[in-house]
Parts: structure tokens; C-alpha cells; sequence
């Protein structure tokens, strides 16, 4: 009887897998067109946000040019982008 040949096993690199427990955030980016009133409208009408909150969001937005102003699953952030690009603000999304 003869001894089967040796079996190469590549090992996955984990280095390129998603860490689906890490969530998702949903920034808003500075554009030159959107009234600093309307933008913080905005994130009071879709996420709840405090007029302060939302001010504080929208200055942050203005000074530093971006502002995370949610975090969630990967659908709960594209639904945030999707509505935020609905009411004509520049947002994009991304894993923390």
C-alpha cells in the first residue's frame, strides 16, 4: 500500500475579509451649493437630531468639509445615503 501524496492547503488571507460586525457610517460632505440652514433642516427632518445637534453636525460639515451623522448596518446606510442624496446633499458611506 503506498502513502497518498501530501495535500498543499492554502490558507485564506485574513487580512482581506469583512469584519460584518464592524458597522458602517454615513458621512456628509461639504458641497458649495446647500444653505447651512438647509443642511441642518435636513438631518433634524431625517435623523431626529436636536436643532443644536444638527447645528453642531452642520458646522462640522462646514470647518472640517465632512460629518458622520449616522452608523448602522450596510442597509441601514445605503438607506441613509439614498435619502440623503434624495434631498440634494453629497453623501457617501463606508466601514469604520
Amino acid at each position: 500500500m503506498s502513502t497518498p501524496a501530501p495535500i498543499d492547503v492554502v490558507e485564506p488571507d485574513v487580512s482581506d475579509l469583512v469584519d460584518l460586525d464592524t458597522p458602517w457610517v454615513v458621512l456628509v460632505w461639504n458641497d458649495p451649493i446647500n444653505l447651512m440652514s438647509y443642511v441642518t433642516f435636513v438631518l433634524q427632518k431625517l435623523f431626529g437630531y436636536s436643532k443644536e445637534e444638527a447645528t453642531t453636525l452642520m458646522l462640522q460639515v462646514h470647518h472640517d468639509g465632512k460629518a458622520v451623522v449616522s452608523t448602522g448596518s450596510r442597509t441601514e446606510a445605503e438607506r441613509d445615503v439614498f435619502r440623503l442624496h434624495e434631498h440634494g446633499l453629497w453623501a457617501t458611506m463606508q466601514q469604520d
